[in-house]
């Protein structure tokens, strides 16, 4: 058996240091020069919708900050499943980032086979912000109120209708576990984006939804519409004068939704955490601030791994929903 001379085992030692000296040293270049070029941000809903209004603006405002630009890809469908399953697989780089929702963590459990795992294949950013929901009726739903509400589908069991954004939406949960709640029976009418659900209230195809603050309060300012309720535990400062679900009367019901951008699994941490550093940036200016809050939006901002904690809490959240009110994709 030969035994190699030191020399030589120096020398090769001395290589492989040099090799992995080279691939760490790529791999911080590769993070202090991003960005150099465009980044995506895909919106899992069509344009018009709540992802859409907060996209824009932080969009807008990071584009200043980073010097690139941050195009939005808008990629509807499945519940927010095809943009999931389309970021997923992209490369790991930072320039590919995704726009998710609540729903996010809902499809865990919503979905019995997704083409992605949800805990493994994305990287937290940032939680961008919150944003309260409300009830509201169109012109053929007589109930202002959720105490006639409640009657009025009692008397009428399943002949209610309440649209939502989509399959899994939170808007479809927050309508499930209401009438699980409130023991009755209403039937679900899926569209593609809140936009769609907005037209439909307008044309009176549909009773009422569970809908983004931000999205059907300018129609309720109009009189087109009617606000029933805001499902969170507090009223929204946008709409003061609507009483939350609890006030009237089902306690404990408190539901937020809640917006955040996720990377591919894989994406060098130096560029989750610069761009999580640069979104709590961008949410402090003053211009984004007034925006945000003119659609009812509460901004967050947070690192990375207050992310992490928070989506697997929202997963085990509604993974017991789902089980508890039997909802499931159509």
């Amino acid at each position: 058996m030969h035994t190699p001379r030191p020399s030589t085992m120096r020398r090769a030692l001395l290589a492989s240091l040099a090799v992995a000296g080279c691939t760490l040293l790529s791999g911080l270049v590769h993070a202090a020069d991003w960005p150099s070029k465009p980044i995506q941000l895909v919106i899992p809903y069509p344009p018009g919708g709540s992802a859409d209004l907060l996209g824009r603006p932080l969009a807008m405002q990071l584009q200043q900050q980073l010097g690139q630009s941050v195009v939005l890809e808008y990629k509807p469908g499945a519940g927010g499943t095809l943009a999931s399953q389309y970021v997923a697989r992209a490369k790991p780089d930072g320039y590919t980032v995704l726009m998710v929702l609540a729903a996010h963590a809902i499809n865990d459990s919503l979905y019995p086979k997704l083409p992605y795992d949800t805990r493994k294949d994305f990287a937290p950013v940032s939680l961008v912000a919150n944003l309260p929901m409300i009830v509201v009726g169109s012109s053929k739903l007589p109930a202002k109120n959720v105490p006639e509400l409640i009657q009025a589908a009692q008397a009428n069991p399943g002949k209610l209708t309440f649209g939502s954004a989509g399959n899994g939406n939170t808007g479809h949960l927050a309508g499930e576990l209401f009438a699980s709640t409130a023991g009755i029976k209403m039937t679900h009418v899926p569209y593609k984006g809140s936009a769609g659900v907005v037209n439909a209230m307008l044309a009176g195809d549909i009773d009422l939804t569970f809908d983004s603050i931000s999205t059907s309060m300018p129609h309720v300012r109009s009189g087109k519409l009617h606000a029933l309720a805001v499902t969170s535990a507090k009223r929204s400062a946008l709409a003061p004068e609507v009483p939350t679900v609890q006030e009237q009367g089902l306690k404990d019901f408190d539901i937020t939704g809640w917006y955040a951008v996720v990377a591919p699994a894989g994406t060098p941490a130096d560029i989750t955490t610069r761009l999580s550093q640069e979104i709590a940036k961008a949410l402090k200016n003053p211009q984004v601030q007034t925006q945000l809050a003119a659609s009812g939006y509460e901004p967050v901002g947070s690192t990375p791994q207050e992310l992490g904690a928070h989506i697997q809490r929202e997963i085990d959240r509604w993974a017991t929903v789902v089980k508890a009110t039997g909802a499931r994709v159509d």
